[in-house]
């Protein structure tokens, strides 16, 4: 059995990701301390069963006392979008970061757990069985994407004596409570604004909740100081029809439309220079990013984490599907 920490600090731990690993935490008799900048976010780690410290990444003080006397940090926190400008982005993933390792290190924690993605090796071309090997990319147009990269290099950077860090890269990760990339899927297609683009017929990894759980906790008790490790669902699958049985848990129909590969990324390269340029407000339909998710295969080795943590994935896809479907 994975071991629970006594003692741990989140970040991020309103957030889907956040909420599922602090009822493991918890569940698991562990003590669990997370950082919130608002009330709501206070209430909603509160009924998890953690004890709510005010603060924000930029607060390193506050995050510091909030961190004392915990065995591992787990690092979620972080801008996860497909739009926003280079300041934001690099406010909440990299000084965001290099905040909570400063803290940790002066609150005497001896152990950070960063939640990675794969998206810090993507910059506009198929991951095709990528391992840990593939280059980060700072350099990719993608701002999320880049600053994920740069916030990775320094949480492996800052592995040493004293405070050392490890690094979980999930794919797609989907699962109850997931708030972002089924529920607006979801909402496109009844309001018959989604569409498949090129067909939808690539390959992609995928990672349930509980499997990326699991990957931190083994990665908090057995992963190797200053590594990254990939963890997945195992096998990959078409991405439609992924996609389709997961909008099917919800009773929504998948959409027959599709359009071209190259329309879509005109659309979004004219797109994103649009709303740079103009600007305009809200953002674009359709983003760069948004066009490799879509499009693009991304399968990943997780043989990595397998052979040197112990990991195996807790839900299966088809289990994972029936608990949504029943939900």
């Amino acid at each position: 059995m994975t071991a629970i920490p006594d003692s741990s600090f989140v970040t991020g731990g309103s957030g889907f990701i956040g909420g599922a690993l602090i009822r493991r935490l918890v569940a698991g008799g562990g003590r669990v301390t997370a950082l919130t900048r608002s009330e709501r976010s206070a209430a909603a780690v509160a009924e998890l069963g953690a004890e709510a410290a005010q603060g924000d990444l930029d607060d390193v003080e506050a995050m510091a006392a909030a961190a004392r006397g915990s065995d591992v940090a787990f690092h979620l926190a972080a801008r996860v979008a497909q739009w926003g400008t280079r300041e934001e982005f690099r406010r909440d993933n990299v000084e965001g970061t290099r905040n909570a390792l400063e803290a940790c290190r002066a609150a005497g924690v001896t152990r950070f757990v960063h939640c990675g993605t794969e998206a810090a090796i993507l910059a506009g071309k198929p991951l095709v069985n990528a391992d840990e090997t593939a280059p980060l990319r700072p350099d990719s147009p993608a701002l999320y994407s880049a600053t994920k990269a740069e916030a990775e290099q320094l949480v492996r950077d800052s592995s040493r004596e004293g405070l050392e860090t490890v690094v979980v890269r999930p794919r797609l990760v989907w699962g109850p409570g997931d708030t972002v990339v089924l529920p607006e899927i979801a909402a496109a297609t009844e309001a018959g604004r989604f569409a498949w683009i090129g067909g939808g017929t690539h390959l992609t990894s995928s990672t349930h909740v509980d499997n990326v759980i699991e990957g931190l906790l083994l990665a908090a008790e057995r992963g190797r100081p200053g590594e990254a490790y990939f963890v997945t669902d195992g096998e990959p699958v078409v991405f439609r029809e992924f996609i389709s049985d997961m909008l099917r848990t919800r009773g929504v129909e998948p959409t027959e439309r599709s359009i071209p590969a190259v329309l879509g990324s005109v659309l979004a390269r004219g797109g994103e220079l649009a709303w740079r340029v103009l600007p305009l407000p809200g953002e674009p339909p359709l983003t760069r990013f948004g066009l490799w998710f879509s499009t693009q295969e991304c399968t990943l080795d997780d043989s990595k984490a397998r052979r040197e943590l112990g990991y195996a994935p807790v839900v299966s896809r088809e289990d994972g599907l029936a608990t949504l479907a029943a939900a």
